[in-house]
């Protein structure tokens, strides 16, 4: 995450959380000083169960929502410095042209900041791999694909 120019007053450790798919994760905390390097892999898996068509499992994620938040580690609950929100489809298949680097994976946007944050929007760099596949459903005596 990179902010050029900003000093932060609070000195506090910072996190990035992550909610998508229905899941929370975060990465480790880092010091307070831009840029900050979060050199982590989170990982969410989801079974959907009953979709066949993968038509409407992108429905689906259409409807859902991916929200990523920095935090700071200020007491008593954690202070969120920036926000960002897109639904999980376009989060995780994003439009090849807002894409560049090896095979459009490395995506850049701009977090929203939130009004107790002084400067210029975060711009968060980051890269998403999705893997769908199929699954062997047992439901009583019959097999489903």
């Amino acid at each position: 995450i990179t902010c050029p120019g900003v000093l932060l007053k609070d000195k506090q450790e910072l996190y990035l959380s992550v909610f998508v798919l229905g899941q929370y994760n975060k990465t480790e905390c880092v010091p307070a000083v831009f840029p900050l390097l979060f050199q982590e892999r989170l990982v969410f898996e989801k079974e959907f169960a009953n979709i066949v068509d993968p038509g409407d499992l992108v429905k689906l994620l259409e409807f859902d929502t991916a929200v990523l938040e920095l935090i700071q580690l200020v007491p008593p609950e954690g202070k969120v410095l920036a926000t960002y929100e897109e639904n999980t489809r376009d989060f995780l298949f994003p439009d090849p042209k807002l894409t560049h680097g090896h095979r459009g994976l490395v995506r850049e946007i701009l977090m929203k900041r939130s009004p107790s944050f002084t400067g210029i929007a975060p711009k968060l760099r980051f890269s998403t791999k999705s893997l769908i596949s199929d699954s062997l459903l047992i439901l009583g005596r019959s097999h489903l694909q």
